[in-house]
């Protein structure tokens, strides 16, 4: 908080004997520092007026208080000041202890902060489009201006719980059966405020602190706490911010209020100062910052993409059909033959019936959507579309015949996206007179659920097509971040070196299934072996072939996974990889993996050693941070943030750590290049470190301050 008022982001006025304080901070009226004292000001202000009997406070524009202006957190930690919280609590406690009515008018969202301020007012009315929700332990948080406090005095025990563990919003309706909000306000929601507000005139202020009603007991209060620890447990697996949300909401059945404010403080410090909340917030801006891209300025004309079509409808065309039908984009879908294309759409239609099934939306969306989404065997249409996205097998030959086609058929303007995951753009691109349309839109499996897209520049790629993709990625519900063009972009190229370094483990002495639990106890959502037997091992094995005259016969290579591949063994989709699987895919230990790594290691004369799960999760993620520090260096990524949000996105990288580069920085640069230095002595040229590396390592520096760096000279 600020020592300087500026009472100008709120504006008091009257309506009569009702005064309004609304709140303008836009875009979405954080509160920044100004906006409390604002409030703060305007209430002294109502208060020495007679002719004021109530207060409705109200936020302009498209939200009331969507919540803390999150850069505050970071002054915070940076200070290194325990003991300093968000200083919001005393005004919070001021609002509510206010002689007169308050009614906060929700619209839009009242989130975090938002919804304590909502809360420590007397009264909340909403209109029926508006959500309200404690989200913090999405920053690695808890709510710390008392809304685990007084949000369970409102809504009940459960409620509390499950809203700020989970940190979901929750709908007006909802709110309004739960307690948290008093009214729903139809029509012109000012004046449905003010009505509301007058109802209250001449009464004494109901203050949520004061309302027990609803908390319980021990007894009955038991078994929600001990189903919500399960549930976060399982579901936020190795988080602090939820389980301390639960321990916050629990001092508030057990202690007197302002005791069970300051545990909720004491809590809420132990998070912040954390290094995971530290880690969440990094990729919380990150998030936006890979939105911006040095030379493409907002004023870039975009290509209108009202129609689109898909070459292929295997997994990866299917997936990417139902997601730009899921925008409203109507699409066409192309196969070479009529079974090949009855599979695809079948495929899509169980996808959609099992979102249905899940209640995520209705028969009737669901219908719509399949109408979006129209078969065909020929380019007939094509002419018409605004972008074609080919998303056939992996191989070079294939695609530049896709694209010779395409460049013929296709209007003047329209963009020639290929869903390539390690294939050169540019030689794609080369089979068209039209490079300058041509980008890479690699989608991740499966396409319709992941929300990473890599956008692959090449070297002709127009600006105006790179300003389209980033904002269509948003139309898409995706996460667009823009890359290089290099084999395997940055993520498979970074994935490359991470599960090298899991199949080395195993020839020298690790056992699968410790490889696959060491990476998904330090967080990641499979372990790498278990991902390659998802994803297939084939398509691994049939990139590899593409590129064998390249490859470097002169340093180790794993062989692993090419002999299970010509075994027939391509993981899940066959029933067998690395595990074996049932009808249901559940994974289960196979002897005959055994006998063939006791093969390759008397091949190799590899004799089988003890390895610790801290060696396996240093030789992995190591692997994936010296990779990604080269890529930084060869500019394929813009920033290291860039390669933190695709590997959250795309990679099951947990969010906790931050990222790959995020992490390496928590770990601390110059221990983990004397790492790398060690395996490079033991393992040879395939860990020499990354020069980039090496030189931040060597200066005290970090990937956080390289980024900086690159925004200062953008």
């Amino acid at each position: 908080m600020s020592d300087q008022v500026q009472p100008s982001l709120v504006q008091p006025s009257k309506d009569g004997d009702v005064g309004i304080l609304t709140v303008n901070n836009p875009p979405v009226n954080a509160l920044s520092p100004g906006v409390p004292e604002g409030i703060i000001a305007g209430l002294e202000q109502f208060e020495k007026d007679d002719a004021v009997k109530a207060i409705v406070l109200i936020g302009g524009g498209r939200t009331f208080i969507a919540g803390a202006d999150i850069k505050e957190f970071g002054k915070i930690t940076s200070l290194g000041d325990r003991r300093k919280g968000p200083g919001f609590l005393g005004v919070l406690d001021r609002v509510e202890s206010y002689p007169k009515p308050i009614v906060a008018a929700i619209h839009g969202t009242a989130l975090g902060g938002g919804l304590e301020t909502a809360m420590a007012c007397h009264y909340r009315v909403a209109v029926p489009s508006a959500q309200v929700g404690q989200p913090e332990v999405k920053l690695g948080i808890i709510p710390g201006a008392a809304g685990t406090q007084r949000l369970p005095r409102l809504a009940g025990v459960a409620k509390g719980v499950e809203m700020c563990a989970a940190g979901d919003p929750i709908s007006a309706k909802d709110a309004l059966e739960s307690g948290i909000v008093d009214q729903i306000v139809e029509g012109d929601l000012l004046q449905g405020a003010l009505a509301f507000a007058r109802t209250k005139i001449g009464t004494s202020p109901r203050r949520t602190r004061d309302l027990n009603s609803k908390l319980g007991n021990e007894q009955t209060n038991a078994p929600i706490f001990a189903f919500a620890r399960d549930a976060a447990r399982k579901k936020a697996r190795n988080l602090m911010a939820p389980q301390a949300a639960i321990d916050a909401v629990e001092a508030a059945t057990k202690l007197p209020f302002d005791e069970g404010v300051k545990r909720e403080a004491e809590l809420f410090q132990d998070c912040l100062f954390s290094d995971q909340s530290k880690a969440l917030i990094h990729v919380f801006f990150g998030d936006r910052e890979v939105a911006k891209i040095p030379g493409i300025s907002k004023d870039i004309a975009q290509i209108p993409v009202n129609q689109a079509a898909v070459v292929g409808a295997g997994t990866m065309g299917g997936g990417i059909a139902m997601v730009l039908a899921n925008a409203g984009i109507p699409v066409l879908l192309k196969e070479t033959d009529q079974a090949a294309l009855d599979r695809g759409l079948a495929t899509i239609r169980k996808n959609y019936s099992n979102s249905v099934k899940k209640g995520r939306f209705s028969q009737e969306e669901m219908d719509k959507r399949m109408a979006r989404i129209r078969p065909t065997l020929t380019y007939d249409g094509f002419g018409e579309v605004d972008m074609i996205v080919e998303a056939v097998f992996e191989g070079m030959a294939l695609k530049k015949q896709i694209f010779g086609e395409l460049d013929k058929v296709a209007k003047q303007g329209a963009i020639l996206a290929s869903n390539t995951s390690t294939l050169n753009i540019d030689e794609i691109a080369s089979a068209t007179s039209r490079p300058e349309w041509v980008i890479g839109t690699h989608f991740f499996s499966p396409a319709n659920v992941m929300r990473l897209l890599e956008i692959v520049r090449g070297k002709a790629t127009s600006k105006e097509v790179i300003a389209t993709l980033m904002a269509l990625s948003k139309k898409l519900g995706k996460v667009g971040v823009l890359v290089g063009n290099c084999r395997g972009f940055v993520g498979n190229r970074m994935f490359g070196p991470y599960r090298r370094e899991a199949q080395f483990l195993v020839e020298e002495g690790a056992a699968v299934e410790a490889v696959d639990q060491a990476l998904y106890d330090y967080g990641m959502a499979m372990g790498p072996v278990a991902t390659g037997d998802l994803a297939g091992l084939d398509v691994g094995w049939r990139i590899r072939k593409e590129y064998g005259e390249i490859r470097d016969t002169s340093v180790r290579q794993p062989i692993l996974e090419d002999r299970l591949c010509e075994m027939g063994r391509y993981g899940q989709k066959t029933g067998a990889g690395w595990y074996k699987y049932d009808e249901n895919r559940r994974p289960t230990h196979d002897p005959e993996v055994d006998k063939l790594i006791e093969q390759v290691r008397a091949e190799i004369g590899r004799t089988p050693r003890e390895i610790s799960a801290e060696e396996i999760v240093e030789r992995t993620i190591y692997a994936l941070v010296n990779e990604g520090a080269r890529i930084l260096e060869d500019g394929y990524a813009l920033r290291a943030v860039d390669i933190d949000i695709i590997y959250i996105n795309g990679y099951g990288f947990p969010a906790y750590r931050g990222g790959p580069m995020w992490y390496a920085d928590t770990v601390g640069l110059k221990k983990v290049y004397e790492r790398i230095r060690e395996f490079e002595k033991e393992h040879g040229a395939l860990w020499t470190p990354a020069p980039l590396l090496q030189r931040l390592a060597e200066e005290g520096k970090t990937f956080a301050e390289f980024d900086r760096k690159v925004a200062a000279t953008a």
